[in-house]
């Protein structure tokens, strides 16, 4: 990572959303107070860090415990046009505009046992996300210009928690919306919502990673109990549990971090910061390192380059490749849970406390 500190601006409340930078603007959510907790919308200016937006979005209609290690505005925002999509998970999701009018909300009522977790995604004229709580499991669609929900589907019992992101992705000429669930994975038809596709595993729910996509197949992070990653071939119909399964990874398997793919490598960081390279169309083994600290935040890849970043605020940055090459630790002060964002050759980071611009 760049070691020069371009600016660094405090973030009022609690939150781990993820930097998403367009425009100018650097948009976060976060939640402010105690006992009355307000989700509210960040904007901060990319060359300067200046405050530029910060609209409160919802009340929650109760603010109880969660998992130590989640926060109650941890979803990350989508920036399009003039439109900023927040998401609350069980809170609510909506649409403000750049300069902080609400344009519309929505809100789902589950039963979410650790708080909101995975964000949503666009596809087309629809905003999409999972809702996996112990009492009621959905993926939904909603129109995007005006809230309204365009299609919803249930998931199969038994119901637990999840908390991933979706993920699209075309396989020959159709689209489809992949989501991670607790004891199973599914394709969804993005017009209809109608399943394509389903996995099932015996372990695993409170699923975070996002899954990705390359090479035909789908990589999907098992979750919790005895986490696997399945690499799995997405051309199905029906239960493929038995059929699509291309390889599987039990070893150093993730909890919280998405993977990355670069190429033909398949990169992986679990929560005890073992980093894993293997081939991502076979699961052969490249590489297996101990990186220093804990894991939450995803493996970026930029400029060439692979960061890791650790939960203590260390940057540790690899070569992508078939062998392992650390090129450099950088460290921050603050505990870092979200993503880096990397836009115009500057990386944005979140920390407990601040948001950070760094480039070279």
């Amino acid at each position: 990572m760049a070691s020069q500190k371009k600016w660094k601006s405090p973030v009022p409340g609690t939150g781990w959303s993820s930097p998403v930078v367009a425009d100018g603007r650097v948009w976060l959510t976060t939640a402010t107070g105690g006992r009355d907790v307000s989700l509210r919308a960040l904007a901060f200016d990319a060359e300067s860090g200046r405050e530029l937006v910060n609209v409160e979005v919802f009340r929650p209609r109760r603010s109880g415990a969660i998992n130590p290690k989640n926060s109650h505005a941890s979803p990350t925002p989508i920036v399009e046009g003039d439109r900023v999509y927040v998401h609350f998970g069980a809170e609510g999701t909506a649409a403000p505009t750049r300069s902080g009018d609400i344009v519309w909300t929505a809100r789902f009522s589950y039963e979410s046992q650790h708080g909101n977790g995975g964000s949503p995604i666009l596809y087309g004229d629809l905003l999409i996300f999972s809702c996996d709580g112990s009492d009621d499991a959905f993926v939904v669609a909603l129109d995007k210009p005006t809230g309204k929900v365009r299609w919803k589907t249930g998931r199969r019992t038994p119901f637990d928690q999840a908390y991933s992101t979706p993920l699209a992705i075309r396989v020959g000429d159709r689209d489809q919306i992949v989501s991670v669930g607790a004891y199973r994975a599914g394709a969804y038809d993005p017009q209809n919502g109608k399943e394509i596709w389903r996995i099932s595993y015996r372990d695993g729910f409170s699923n975070v990673p996002r899954p990705v996509f390359g090479h035909g197949l789908v990589f999907i992070a098992t979750g919790f109990q005895e986490p696997s990653l399945l690499a799995v071939r997405a051309d199905g119909s029906g239960d493929v549990t038995k059929t699509h399964l291309a390889w599987s990874l039990d070893r150093s398997a993730p909890l919280t971090p998405s993977p990355l793919l670069v190429g033909n490598e398949l990169y992986i960081v679990n929560d005890v910061g073992i980093a894993t390279c293997v081939d991502a169309r076979t699961g052969q083994l490249h590489w297996r390192q101990r990186l220093n600290g804990n894991f939450s935040a995803s493996p970026v890849y930029a400029a060439g380059r692979i960061y890791f970043l650790s939960e203590e605020g260390v940057a540790t940055v690899l070569a992508p490749g078939t062998t392992f090459q650390k090129l450099g630790v950088n460290t921050l002060d603050g505990s870092t849970l979200a993503s880096i964002a990397a836009s115009g050759g500057s990386f944005f980071i979140r920390s407990d406390s601040s948001l950070y611009r760094i480039a070279e």
